[in-house]
């Protein structure tokens, strides 16, 4: 079973970018806005999925669970072409990732909610 790296979906994202070249946009950052837009489009689909087939069908129903599951990977995809516009490479996203996890490790989210639904930012 495959295991993707960050750096492995990266270069299948500039394969796939290459194969269309001069159809698609190229991944540069001017475009970036543009691969998040659509990311966010992408978004929409898997909500669409939740709302109009539901989680149990989605956990039970293998057509529904392919279906949501295309839908994550388009999103994925956009997301790592995001990163690509913006030159962020595999190895500074994974250490911002794992600065992040330890970050959240270390919070007490209900205190901070707490605190800023009361007003004592």
């Amino acid at each position: 079973m495959a295991d993707l790296r960050v750096s492995e979906m990266q270069t299948m994202q500039h394969k796939l970018k290459e194969k269309y070249k001069g159809t698609w946009n190229p991944l540069i950052p001017e475009h970036g806005r543009n691969s998040l837009l659509w990311m966010m489009e992408e978004v929409g689909e898997v909500i669409s999925v939740i709302k109009k087939r539901g989680d149990e069908a989605i956990m039970t129903d293998p057509g529904v669970r392919r279906a949501f599951l295309e839908e994550l990977v388009d999103v994925t995809m956009y997301f790592y072409d995001l990163l690509i516009c913006y030159g962020i490479s595999p190895e500074e996203f994974s250490e911002a990732f794992l600065h992040k996890h330890l970050t959240n490790m270390e919070r007490d989210f209900v205190s901070e909610h707490r605190k800023y639904r009361d007003g004592d930012r």
